[in-house]
């Protein structure tokens, strides 16, 4: 089963390029199934029903998000109601929405996406992440409930991300790491069959601060005087995602690679899709 996942979209020209990039991604390559991280989404702050919904059109499955998915208010009157629309599962309980689900692919693979967020450096404090791990498994665990599972943890500090990868091993097809906007280079297989990677990086402009116009963040650092509000950056978007492929026996990761599209990274697709 080939996976894709795309690391946070980040305001208009993010968006744009995934939904643009998207279609033909899923059509050339025989993508069975696609993740989006779509918290930046709406001006690089928390996402819209319209934004949700166009990411669907454009071929995704899930929308995940993270620290900043409440940022729009809308999406608290929407998340109960869509399934395809995960906030981390370790808000505390009655918070609106949802934190995994259980998903059909294209192949008709069944796959768990949980969405679960780090606590080291990050706001809100939520629940213990690897506590909520542990209680998702349980309830959905892989080759009975599950024919993949995939984990978007969203989180800061990377011995964290590192940590909550070993914690899982085995007992998931993948742990990918999004929020800090940056793709990392330590994509790999851990020992126990887990696909990893620290960052996945985002969708957005990397002639940036992490898809923002640089003007207000350098301000701040050089003179601790905020000028402004800080605004997604418009220029040309560039794709950071992550290929999978997920064995169809096991449910384990068989390959990963990177996948980055756009005008500022060096443009790289899995060897394997072609």
């Amino acid at each position: 089963m080939r996976i894709v996942f795309l690391g946070d979209m980040v305001g208009r020209t993010g968006r744009t390029a995934v939904w643009e990039r998207l279609p033909g991604l899923i059509s050339d390559f025989k993508i069975d199934f696609v993740i989006v991280n779509g918290e930046n989404a709406a001006g690089g702050f928390g996402i819209t029903e319209e934004i949700f919904q166009n990411t669907l059109k454009a071929g995704a499955d899930v929308v995940t998000t993270g620290n900043h998915v409440w940022d729009q208010r809308e999406a608290l009157s929407f998340a109960p109601r869509e399934e395809r629309f995960l906030r981390p599962a370790n808000f505390p309980k009655g918070t609106p929405g949802r934190g995994s689900g259980l998903y059909t692919a294209r192949n008709g693979a069944r796959v768990l996406v949980a969405n679960i967020m780090g606590r080291v450096f990050m706001q809100p404090d939520l629940d213990d992440p690897f506590r909520a791990a542990e209680e998702e498994l349980a309830a959905c665990p892989l080759g009975e409930q599950a024919d993949a599972a995939i984990i978007d943890f969203h989180a800061e500090a990377t011995s964290e991300k590192v940590c909550f990868g070993h914690f899982v091993d085995g007992r998931v097809s993948a742990v990918i790491g999004t929020h800090t906007h940056i793709p990392t280079a330590d994509h790999q297989i851990l020992s126990g069959g887990t696909a990893y990677i620290t960052d996945v990086g985002m969708c957005g402009d990397f002639d940036s601060s992490l898809g923002f116009d640089k003007e207000e963040p350098l301000n701040r650092f050089t003179t601790k005087v905020p000028k402004g509000r800080f605004e997604a950056a418009s220029g040309p978007a560039t794709i950071c995602g992550l290929g999978l492929e997920i064995s169809d026996r096991t449910g384990l990761a068989e390959r990963v690679a990177p996948l980055r599209l756009g005008p500022r990274l060096e443009e790289t697709v899995p060897a394997f899709w072609r």
